[in-house]
This record gives structure tokens, C-alpha cells and sequence, in this order.
């Protein structure tokens, strides 16, 4: 299906129509809505990479789960499949990990913010990721060099952890991690 198709399309969006899309593009569905999401900006990509380092490291020194970074499916929902830039699966819980992508709710997502992804990110993801579950949501934002770690409690998600300009931000599900803002937003390219 090209983009051409797409646009002449007024439909509800579900995972069976996903998986007829064209690889050569980055989609995610929200709500039933189709979302083209574009390549992100190399400092997008070096930032993402750099905190993919600190957690792939920190989980197999503990022996805790997976870590896996963008482009991958989580499957929601039929009508909500997205593509977060990292996402951690505690061990307990492989079952989830399948060929095809990731079905169920990570542990903990993670958000690199750009500038066409600001409201998409704050706003539907975390409601979203808040709904299906997601323990932690990391809201990694190099427009205003913060971290924002979001914790979902009874009553939704909080931050529990946040830190701007310096410092650092510690995660409530990765007992122990503690990330500087350094570590990610250094800009050695």
C-alpha cells in the first residue's frame, strides 16, 4: 500500500491493515488513527543511542530483561500499534517478545522528543502508555536537554524523577540505574 492509498483512506486503522503497509515507512497507529512518523534527526538518533548503551549495559550486568530500540512494533492493541525509540522487558515477562514485534506492554518506554513529535509524545503516547499499562515512560527531551521519568502509580503516571540542564534521573523499575544528562545528551558528532 503506498502513501497515495493512504491519503484517499478515511478508516478506522487496526494491526491487520498495519502489516500491509510498506516497510520502506515508519507507522504507527494510535487509536485507530494511521500516523506516518518520519526519520528522526541524527541527534535524535545519537542521544537515543547513547542512552540504549547505558541501559543495555545496566540490565545484562543485572541480568534483568531485554532492551530493544526503534524501529520495532508494540502491539498494544489492534488499534494501537507504536514504535518507541527504546523500550525495556523485565524477564519475567519474554513471553511478550515475538518475531513480529512486541505484543503487550513494555516495562518501560522510552521517548526521544522532536519537535513534530512534542504533542504526540507528551500528550496521546502517555495517555496511551498510562492506559495499557506501562510501568515507566522516559520523556527525553534535547530541544530543552531534560529528562522526565514518569512512574505509573494508581493514579496514573507522576514523575518520579527529573532533571534539566545537568544531574541526573534514576528509574523506579531498574533498581539502582542512575542516568546522568551528560551520558545522553553528549554531542561528541
Amino acid at each position: 500500500m503506498n502513501v497515495a492509498e493512504l491519503s484517499t483512506k478515511t478508516k478506522q486503522w487496526c494491526y491487520e491493515d498495519y502489516l500491509q503497509l510498506d516497510d520502506e515507512q515508519r507507522y504507527e497507529i494510535i487509536e485507530g488513527e494511521l500516523l506516518m512518523v518520519p526519520a528522526p534527526s541524527s541527534f535524535h538518533q545519537w542521544y537515543s543511542h547513547n542512552l540504549e548503551i547505558l541501559l543495555t549495559e545496566f540490565v545484562r550486568e543485572h541480568d534483568l530483561g531485554y532492551v530493544f530500540d526503534a524501529p520495532i512494533d508494540v502491539i498494544l492493541s489492534p488499534d494501537n500499534v507504536v514504535q518507541p525509540d527504546l523500550l525495556f522487558i523485565a524477564k519475567a515477562r519474554r513471553e511478550i517478545i515475538q518475531e513480529r514485534g512486541i505484543f503487550g506492554a513494555p516495562d518501560m518506554v522510552v521517548e526521544i522528543v522532536s519537535p513534530s513529535s512534542v504533542h504526540r509524545d507528551y500528550h496521546a503516547k502517555q495517555k496511551l502508555y498510562e492506559r495499557f499499562g506501562v510501568r515507566e515512560y522516559w520523556l527525553v527531551d534535547p530541544g530543552n536537554r531534560a529528562v522526565d521519568v514518569l512512574g505509573l502509580g494508581d493514579e496514573g503516571y507522576t514523575s518520579v524523577s527529573f532533571a534539566s540542564e545537568t544531574g541526573e534521573v534514576n528509574s523506579q523499575i531498574l533498581e539502582g540505574l542512575t542516568v546522568s544528562l551528560e551520558a545522553i545528551f553528549q554531542t561528541e558528532i
